[in-house]
This record gives C-alpha cells, structure tokens and sequence, in this order.
C-alpha cells in the first residue's frame, strides 16, 4: 500500500485562521494515523499580499499547538520554473494555449453575465502585450468527485471558462499550482474546506491532462458561528494568535479543534493519543461546524486544573525570574487557583499575590476592606504575632481565629476579611488559611503590618 502522505498549504496573508488550523489537525491526524508523512507548503505566489511576518505567525501557530511537519517546507515563490515547465508540457499537448486577451477585460464574471464560458478567445491575436496561458477546459464532460466526506459529486465542464494557469508575469495562479506541488510531493491525500469544491472539479481536469495521479479528496465544512452566520474577522478571536493570547491551552486547543466537525462517540475529552487512534474521515459530518466559546472555555479549565502544577508555573511565569521562596508559595498555591482560572491569563492574576512583595497592588474591594477595618488588621498582626511558626498550620490557626472573634466580639466574615485583603490584595482568592498556612507567619506578619504603616 502507498504510504500516506498529507499536507497543509496556507497562503501567507496574515495569522493562522482557525479554519486553517482545523484543517492542518485533520490533515496531520490522518497522517499519524496512518504512519505516513505531514507536508507543509507556504503558497507564496501573491507577491502583493504575502509576508514574511504572516509566514512567521503560521510557523509559530503550528509549533504552537505541537503539530509538526516532515521534510523541509516547500515554497511556491521558489519552484516558478516547474510551473512554466509543466504549463509547456500542457501546451505541447495541445491542452493549453496562450491567450493575448488582456487579463482585466476577460474575467469569469463578465462573461458569465453574458450567460457565456470564456473559451479559446484571443488565441492568435498579435500583440505586444505578454500573454496569459489558458488550461482547455473540454467542452462537454461530467467531472466526478468522489469525495470522503460528501460522496460522489458530478459536475458538467460546460460550466467552467478556460483556466488560466500562468498569468502574464509568469506567475501559477492556485489552481494550477496546487496540481503541480501535490504530484511533485506525492500527496495521496487532500483534505481541505468545502469552499474548495469548486477548484478540485477543475484540477481534476487538470491532473486527468497531464497524466497524473489523482489524490484522494476530502472537503470539510467550514466553520460557522453559534447562529449560523459565517466566521469572520469582526467576529473577535478568529486566527490562533488571539486564543494563545487569551491563555488557551496547546491541548485544549486541539482537542477544541478535534471536535469541530469530527466525533468519536460521545467523547469530549480526547488526548493527542486517542485522537491519532481513532481519527477517520467517516467520522466527519457534512454540516458546518460551529463555533462554541462555552465548549472552548470548558475545555480549557479542564486542562488547567488536570495539568502539573510545576508545569503551569514555568508557563505563565516564563518570563519572571522567580526566588526559590516564591516558587515554592506557586507550586503549593496553584492547586487550588487552577480550580478558579479557566484562561492562563486568569490564572496569571489571580497568582500574583503569591509572586508580589509588599506593597501588594489591592483592587478597590480590597482597599475598602483595608480602609475600614484597619483597626481589626492591627489587632491581628498583635494577635498573630503570639502564635509560634511551629503552630502555624489550619487547625491551629482556625482555632485561634474563633479565639480571635470570642475576644474582641468581631464576626468570623470581618476577621477573613481584615486577612484577606491585606494578604492577597482581592477579595475572591481561595481560602485565605490555606494560603497564610503557605505564605507562613513571618510573610503574613509582614503584609499585615506594612497596610497598618501607610
């Protein structure tokens, strides 16, 4: 059997699209699947639209959520002469011709407001002009697709104008282009959006004229909104940089991803194990996917509150040097945290009591506490200050806070309080015993007394 080869070939217009992303999983799950190989292509032909700053952000999108690329990736900017190659090897076989006609005056559009198909104009027209080069789209012929998501699908050429396969600058446009690149990779497999549908009834023709081996097809439905309107930029996160950005998880991700428009049962928590196991093509339904915040916001609490402690600290605290000390307060702390966070960037601020030094930055709850309960803050650093770091744990303390409340007659809910703001600077961190009990006496102490000192 021919080993499976896949690939994903975005054009470099901007950052990686969440349409785009769905399909370099799927195309990349198919391949590990069956242990065969993921291409990646950069089609770069657009010299006015391309960048090297959106080929950068493709890069990084991909290695961001761990989907990674066999051999070297392949440019279109730098194969030009395999394209001239092959569109005169399609004129050679009378399949293709020069047309003079220029490039703004014959478009699809205006001739198909004739009720019209554009075909073999312009052919021997003297002109100083360079010409285009046009694939010969036969006159009358049923084009087949048997496509693994939608089945067979039969269109007729009559409808389709001659293509054109080089412009005038010598330039492929996409359809040609993909033809080429995929035989020369040796792509088995194709699996792309359903608004490409249209452009593989054409390379088909193509292939079928140049003898080529015809991949297998198969069209995935886009992406839609939660009312069913499609996506697009003015819709918010739209391109994988704005999740990361937002604190989505690599896996959560995925696994996000993995769901739009593919199901394994009833499963919803699937690892990148499960996910190559199972993935097929059966599996993907025919309607568009929609997009679902809800889904994407519960998948990521679950991989937060399901991953190392050890490893979210070095994640979201990459960029800061941490003492031992602090480092310490993250990896005790973040277990309860992680139950509160469901973005990274949550979970950052809600951290940050355990990283900062005196003065802590008190939100307004947190301010209003200190500012009207600062006589109930300095009884307790007296208070506190009594209890020995060999006692300083949650039956101890608790017992001493209720000591507290039974001595200066101040209810349970105001003493929290008047430890909880000074402590952490909010008002909605978990259990503030659990966290003195990590902070230890000597930084609790310390926190309390520099509030009494402003």
């Amino acid at each position: 059997m021919t080993r499976i080869i896949t690939r994903f070939a975005p054009s470099p217009t901007g950052f990686l699209h969440i349409g785009g992303a769905r399909t370099a999983l799927f195309n990349w799950l198919y391949a590990k699947h069956h242990n065969g190989k993921f291409l990646l292509r950069i089609e770069d032909t657009d010299k006015k639209r391309s960048t090297q700053k959106s080929i950068d952000a493709i890069i990084d999108g991909l290695k961001w959520l761990n989907i990674n690329y066999d051999e070297e990736i392949v440019y279109q900017s730098k194969r030009i002469k395999r394209y001239i190659e092959v569109a005169n090897l399609l004129i050679k076989k009378n399949k293709a011709y020069h047309c003079y006609c220029p490039e703004n005056k014959i478009t699809e559009k205006q001739v198909k407001k004739k009720g019209k198909v554009y075909k073999h104009k312009c052919v021997n027209i003297s002109s100083n002009a360079k010409p285009v080069i046009r694939f010969k789209v036969p006159n009358i012929q049923d084009i087949v697709v048997n496509d693994q998501v939608y089945g067979q699908i039969k269109v007729n050429s009559s409808q389709f104008d001659d293509i054109v396969i080089l412009r005038s600058d010598t330039t492929p446009t996409y359809i040609f282009a993909v033809v080429v690149d995929d035989h020369d990779a040796g792509i088995t497999d194709i699996i792309r959006g359903s608004d490409h549908l249209t452009n593989t009834f054409k390379q088909l023709l193509i292939y079928q004229a140049l003898d080529f081996n015809i991949p297998r097809f198969a069209h995935i439905p886009l992406i839609h909104l939660e009312d069913g309107n499609k996506l697009s930029k003015r819709h918010g996160a739209t391109n994988i940089h704005d999740y990361k950005k937002m604190g989505i998880l690599p896996k959560a991700m995925r696994n996000y991803l993995l769901r739009l428009g593919w199901s394994h049962k009833n499963d919803e928590i699937i690892n990148d194990e499960q996910a190559i196991k199972w993935f097929n093509l059966e599996n993907i339904g025919r309607s568009p996917a929609h997009l679902d915040f809800k889904k994407l916001k519960y998948l990521n609490h679950y991989y937060i509150n399901n991953m190392n402690n050890e490893d979210i600290m070095n994640l979201i605290f990459k960029e800061n040097t941490l003492t031992n000390k602090k480092k310490n307060y993250l990896l005790q702390g973040l277990t309860e945290l992680k139950k509160r966070a469901s973005y990274l960037t949550e979970l950052l601020d809600l951290a940050q009591f355990y990283i900062q030094d005196p003065p802590l930055n008190l939100n307004n709850d947190a301010k209003q506490i200190v500012k009207f309960n600062l006589n109930i803050i300095k009884l307790l650093v007296s208070f506190l200050s009594k209890i020995g770091s060999e006692n300083w744990n949650n039956k101890f303390l608790s017992s001493q806070i209720k000591k507290f409340e039974k001595l200066y007659n101040i209810k349970t809910s105001n003493i929290y309080h008047s430890l909880r703001a000074p402590i952490t600077g909010i008002m909605d961190a978990p259990g503030i015993i659990n966290i003195m009990i990590i902070l230890g006496k000597d930084e609790c102490i310390r926190r309390l007394q520099h509030v009494t000192n402003i």
